[in-house]
């Protein structure tokens, strides 16, 4: 009786998962042989085997995986803030760990960083040249701009003009940084992006604002006779001025001297109104992420960059926000600019850092010129 019962369960089982048709119950000479009882016994244990064979969990957790970001050395207050939340939310949607290694530096020396050999699978640089020549190296795909939102452009800033207490030296605009007796701050641009922007902000409040090229050339050369010290990214500019007291005036991004402020520094500071959209560009690494099998989490990070979460954060720390929304809650942080002109007026950063910063350029042509 229940060998009778088990054949016939098997049969069911065998029948519902292998198609047989329902003819084959009905052939005496085929349940009657023992090669087929011995099939189905066989196969009505196996069944049984299965059910004791531990399957794996739907919800199993998935293996951890690792995140290389590289930036420039002013960000790293905002990451400290973004990344827990980006963390959170893919451990919540899905169920997986991510671990962070971070690299903060000035840009150019984090770009050179990357071309030779520090494996970021995401970077967010102070300016697009410095992506442009990782793109060159062959570990950034063309057209990366257009893989993520706002051409890639996640942070803004514009330069600031910090004063020591009481500004002695009565510096309200940027024409006073050429004035005898001045003292400049800025850091390198051969090493520092927010010291290109510095250079090309000084350059564009003679050329955006009615003066030739040769009135720029003279005003910017003047200024850098002014710049006693040129620290290597904006950070180390930072401690020449606050914590080692030189020089009467630091050129600086908006958002570090905000975050000065936050952090207990109170010397005024100036906005020119005549000014420069500092746009910093993040993008994967593709060569990279692909090595690394990190694709998938290195492109949800950077669109992650883009929510009105990680923008807030962005604004927290003085980033003017590209989210429009971000951008209109936290307005009241941010002065209007009268004439906020772009790299793209100067000719874009193909033909900026040619004409400025390569070797031999502009720049050198001044530094060499200060020192006759």
């Amino acid at each position: 009786m229940q060998y009778t019962r088990l054949k016939k369960w098997a049969l069911l089982r065998l029948r519902k998962r292998t198609g047989l048709p329902a003819i084959f119950d009905k052939s005496a000479n085929l349940l009657k042989s023992s090669f087929f009882r011995a099939f189905v016994l066989l196969f009505a244990v196996g069944l049984g085997l299965s059910w004791l064979i531990p399957q794996p969990a739907r919800s199993q957790q998935a293996k951890d995986v690792e995140l290389t970001l590289v930036s420039f050395a002013v960000t790293k207050n905002a990451y400290d803030r973004i990344i827990p939340g980006f963390t959170a939310k893919w451990k919540r949607e899905h169920n997986q760990n991510v671990r962070f290694n971070q690299s903060y530096g000035g840009s150019g020396s984090q770009t050179r960083a990357v071309i030779d050999g520090l494996e970021a699978d995401v970077v967010h640089l102070a300016l697009g040249f410095d992506v442009t020549r990782i793109q060159q190296a062959g570990l950034i795909q063309p057209g990366w701009e257009r893989e993520v939102p706002n051409g890639g452009i996640v942070s803004k800033s514009v330069v600031a003009l910090v004063t020591r207490p009481g500004n002695p030296k009565r510096i309200q605009n940027w024409s006073d940084l050429a004035k005898s007796g001045i003292k400049v701050i800025t850091a390198n641009p051969k090493t520092s992006g927010v010291a290109r922007w510095n250079f090309l902000a000084l350059w564009g409040s003679v050329t955006q604002n009615g003066g030739n090229e040769q009135a720029a050339r003279n005003f910017v050369g003047q200024v850098y006779r002014n710049v006693p010290i040129l620290p290597k990214d904006a950070r180390e500019a930072s401690d020449v001025f606050y914590k080692q007291n030189q020089g009467d005036v630091l050129l600086n991004y908006e958002n570090e001297i905000l975050l000065a402020k936050q952090q207990g520094e109170t010397e005024p500071f100036i906005i020119p109104q005549v000014n420069i959209s500092i746009d910093n560009p993040v993008a994967v690494v593709d060569k990279n992420a692909d090595k690394h099998g990190t694709r998938q989490v290195a492109q949800a990070f950077v669109q992650y960059l883009f929510s009105p979460e990680a923008q807030r954060e962005f604004a927290k720390v003085g980033f003017r926000p590209v989210n429009t929304t971000v951008a209109a809650e936290y307005s009241r942080n941010f002065p209007r600019i009268g004439k906020l002109f772009t790299i793209s007026q100067l000719g874009g950063w193909d033909g900026a850092q040619r004409r400025f910063f390569a070797d031999g350029g502009l720049f050198d042509q001044l530094q060499v010129a200060s020192r006759n």
